[in-house]
């Protein structure tokens, strides 16, 4: 999808990126009779000036509707959606990059666990956990590796919680990889009864996921061998092998 035809004199000129300058532009669109000018002036009050990936992140709707003594409190929440949505940079083109899932009915691979991993495209492993656009879902055994679903997280705006709404959007996983996570973050993955694991490199989803299935396949430590569904009498067996 090529991007949307925008001039130069739509754009803010505040040292910003293209990029950026042309989310403000579009978001400016979605809204009515607003400008990017207004746009900067509310992001400046909101999240500060020059707007990141990660000052964003922490933008909601409500803080969209009532920064700059709420010059954007008339419009309607649907396109202050939009507009936040296209400033976080989570629009139609996130689909684009979609990798092809594979078929899976529960039951078709025992003993094997659901893996949430934070990612922004492909099934490239560089996602952190609260500014992600997608978790990719694997279901892995010590033999196979599917990916079975990719969520996005672009709903996430409208959450009253984002750290829950998220670790709810993985709820039936029971590992999570991502490259950044918070302490309060990590306490509601931990609270919905997923591991997670931190690493900081990231790289390609299935490499990743090609250690963690060797582990599965050899000696998996109890907690996991649990979530792949062993009995106690086989936990206590592998512990006693290693």
């Amino acid at each position: 999808m090529s991007e949307p035809e925008i001039s130069s004199n739509e754009l803010p000129s505040n040292g910003l990126s293209h990029n950026m300058a042309l989310r403000i532009g579009l978001a400016a669109r979605a809204l009515d009779g607003i400008t990017p000018a207004q746009i900067l002036d509310v992001l400046n009050d909101a999240v500060g000036l020059p707007p990141s990936e990660k000052k964003l992140a922490g933008l909601s709707i409500e803080k969209l509707r009532t920064a700059a003594d709420g010059k954007l409190f008339a419009q309607p929440r649907e396109a202050l959606k939009e507009a936040l949505l296209t400033l976080k940079g989570k629009g139609e083109s996130d689909t684009e990059s979609l990798p092809e899932l594979d078929a899976y009915e529960d039951g078709d691979m025992p003993e094997s666990i659901r893996v949430a991993v934070a990612s922004n495209g492909g099934e490239d492993f560089d996602g952190h956990f609260g500014t992600c656009s997608r978790f990719l879902i694997y279901q892995l055994s010590g033999t196979q590796m599917r990916l079975i679903d990719a969520r996005s997280t672009a709903a996430d705006v409208d959450a009253e919680d984002k750290n829950k709404y998220r670790a709810d959007l993985i709820r039936d996983c029971q590992v999570l990889y991502v490259v950044s996570i918070g302490g309060p973050a990590a306490a509601k993955v931990v609270r919905a009864d997923i591991h997670p694991i931190k690493k900081s490199q990231g790289g390609k989803a299935r490499e990743a996921l090609a250690e963690l299935s060797r582990v599965i396949a050899s000696n998996p430590p109890p907690w996991l061998a649990k979530a792949m569904g062993q009995e106690a009498e086989q936990r206590v067996r592998f512990r006693e092998t290693s």
